[in-house]
């Protein structure tokens, strides 16, 4: 193949947006689509080695899979050693943990996998993952693992019928993309499935110069539809954020840009010439390694600050990651790329001893739960408060889980009475649990537990992921009339299912970034006001509804969120020497009643009703030990096990509010 500097140009428009994207800089706020630029470089290259070796009978598997190893893996490798004694250092336990998993994942291409398994309600925040970036080698591998043998078995048809064929994966691909960013995202953006059509289009651009490096078009031609590739690239950089549906129809406009630049861009157009600059080649020569070292600068540097890095520290982390890129590609790429340093024999022995050795590390980490003893007593204090809290809230099997609609309604407190209370809600109900049924148990009184994470306690809320809301709602609705319950406490993750995005406490803390932006079913043909308007409705709807058919209503108002996981916070600043944590950790009151205003005015519309109790969390835990500030610890306990779920200590002030309400109630 004759050597396009503009394809070189075209990865430093990938790389560079993917970088300052996960430095957090707004304006490149669709900066992921890098990465599908990535995929299409990667399809239309590997495709038109793969064919023009088919051509001249040359093809080998073996010296294939080669090529892929020195490429990938020598660097990669580099950058998987050089996170281990950062991990090592700065992780807690559970995040230790995630991070052997990684390296067993990478180490067998599988990454991807992985990071679609731990993208649960309690996994570590993504973008504290030193590793997270490796989905994307791992899709391409994946594929590579398939598309060569494809190749080879359907070499015989004919051009024209491997086209068709590819062409007919793509466009399935594609559509099952587009359902899967509406349906189910997060399998959607990390599965080969859905992602191959973007490999694809890359391998249909090969397929189609295959019989020349560039297509000779007029030179008019050449210039305006180059010109739109960069311009459909440069776009979706600047228009994309993080609540936009991908890898659906949206990621075409990124994919058809790069093909666009591919098939019309030459040293003849302006496109051309600006990719074939000598700063964009550079830059492009070194992309890959760029990419490897950049998120665990990113991760660790997240990490060991207790407050969001500013600005100025991310900008220098991504110029380092650039000088790494440098130093790798030169001193580990280069060498490793070139037969005379090293044959295929001790490349595939390097290979395989890297992948079992990471692999065993990873192993160890898993089994000895992140080298607990690692840490200081007093750090594994905190924690081990912190994950008692969280397995209480686990176990017990009655919360219903993933796509699952069927109601469990499991009785607790004392099972020896007919229970005439109920609580309803979704994980947030779920952390209130436990210090309820003590309460209920040393009175002699029972309840039932209606709990669906990420569902909450209202009719007529479209929520995805998960699936089965609506009909857990009704459902749960027909028990409790059927059951004759007397009285339902109701509590929700409610600001988050109507704002729609996670917490900012404005002091450079962000939600557990956990819960990846609600997709709502309609979030994306009606304007934001309205599905809120929307939401809340239901929410009076589903009150109303309980109200008029005689049932009590305790209404749990919103819980205030924290910005950050709190025991790991602690555990940290432990580590880090922060003696100041324990005197100032809270968070901004004000910054709380703007989150949860839109629910605490809707819930107020309700009006007096003697049936309605309102508990509201925000008078014990805010503006009470600190003036303007909101409480997650009180003498000396964590009163939340992560950033927003109230540990037991938090559990139990609310819900000594919930039963003097009911008392009094009673008296009356």
């Amino acid at each position: 193949m004759q050597y396009r500097r503009e394809i070189d140009g075209l990865r430093t428009l990938a790389v560079i947006p993917v970088i300052l994207f996960h430095a957090g800089f707004q304006a490149f706020g669709g900066g992921f689509v890098g990465v599908d630029v990535f995929f299409v470089i990667s399809g239309y290259l590997i495709t038109s080695i793969i064919v023009a070796e088919l051509k001249d009978h040359n093809f080998s598997l073996l010296r294939f899979y080669e090529r892929r190893a020195r490429r990938i893996l020598p660097a990669l490798f580099v950058v998987m050693l050089a996170c281990i004694p950062f991990a090592w250092l700065w992780f807690m336990p559970s995040d230790a943990v995630d991070f052997s998993n990684s390296l067993i994942a990478v180490s067998l291409f599988s990454s991807n996998i992985l990071f679609w398994r731990e993208s649960g309600y309690f996994a570590t925040a993504n973008e504290l993952k030193p590793l997270l970036h490796t989905w994307s080698l791992a899709v391409e591998e994946q594929y590579y693992v398939l598309f060569p043998i494809f190749l080879m078995l359907t070499w015989k048809l004919g051009k024209k019928w491997i086209a068709s064929i590819l062409l007919f994966v793509l466009f399935a691909s594609l559509f099952a993309a587009q359902w899967g960013a509406l349906n189910k995202p997060t399998p959607t953006f990390y599965l080969l499935p859905t992602r191959s059509w973007e490999l694809l289009i890359g391998a249909m651009t090969a397929f189609y110069l295959a019989d020349r490096n560039v297509r000779e078009f007029h030179a008019k031609i050449d210039q305006s539809i180059s010109m739109v590739g960069l311009l459909l690239i440069v776009y979706s950089v600047i228009a994309f954020d993080r609540q936009t549906p991908f890898p659906g129809f949206y990621a075409l406009l990124p994919t058809v840009g790069a093909a666009l630049i591919i098939l019309f861009a030459t040293h003849r157009t302006y496109v051309g010439q600006l990719l074939g600059s000598k700063i964009f080649v550079g830059i492009g020569l070194i992309s890959y390694s760029a990419y490897l070292w950049h998120q665990p600068l990113f991760a660790f540097a997240k990490y060991r600050s207790l407050k969001e890095p500013d600005s100025l520290l991310m900008l220098g982390l991504s110029f380092a990651s650039i000088f790494l890129a440098y130093l790798t590609w030169k001193y580990i790429e280069t060498p490793c790329r070139n037969r005379e340093s090293f044959n295929r024999r001790q490349v595939f022995v390097m290979s395989l001893c890297g992948t079992l050795l990471f692999s065993l590390g990873g192993l160890l980490g898993n089994q000895s739960d992140g080298f607990k003893n690692r840490l200081s007593q007093a750090q594994r204090n905190v924690i081990d408060i912190a994950e008692s809290h969280a397995k209480m809230w686990e176990t017990g099997g009655c919360d219903v889980k993933g796509g699952e609609s069927e109601i469990k309604g499991c009785i607790r407190g004392d099972k020896s009475k007919q229970p005439q209370y109920a609580i309803w809600g979704d994980s947030y109900a779920s952390a209130l649990v436990w210090e309820l049924e003590k309460s209920f148990a040393s009175g002699g009184k029972s309840f039932f537990q209606y709990t669906k994470y990420r569902c909450p306690a209202s009719v007529d809320v479209k929520i995805l992921p998960p699936e089965g809301c609506e009909q857990y709602a009704q459902k749960v609705l027909a028990d409790i009339y059927l059951k004759n319950i007397s009285t339902v406490i109701v509590s929700s993750f409610w600001q988050f299912y109507v704002e729609g995005d996670d917490f900012d406490n404005g002091e450079g803390g962000r939600g557990a970034r956990q819960i990846q932006a609600a997709a709502l079913k309609d979030s994306f043909s009606l304007p934001q006001d309205v599905r809120k308007d929307n939401i809340l409705r239901a929410y009076q709807k589903t009150v109303s509804d309980l109200l008029s058919k005689g049932k009590t209503v305790v209404l749990i108002y919103p819980i205030p969120e924290v910005g950050f996981d709190v025991p790991i916070f602690y555990a940290k600043s432990l580590g880090f020497g922060d003696a100041n944590f324990s005197k100032d950790i809270s968070t901004k009151f004000e910054r709380v009643i703007d989150r949860n205003r839109n629910v605490n005015v809707a819930f107020d519309e309700l009006g007096e009703h003697q049936n309605l109790i309102r508990i509201r969390p925000e008078k014990v835990l805010c503006d009470t030990t600190i003036k303007g500030r909101c409480a997650v610890q009180l003498d000396g306990k964590q009163l939340y096990f992560d950033g927003n779920h109230l540990s037991n200590d938090g559990a139990r002030l609310v819900i000594d509010e919930v039963m003097k309400a009911i008392e009094r109630s009673q008296v009356h």
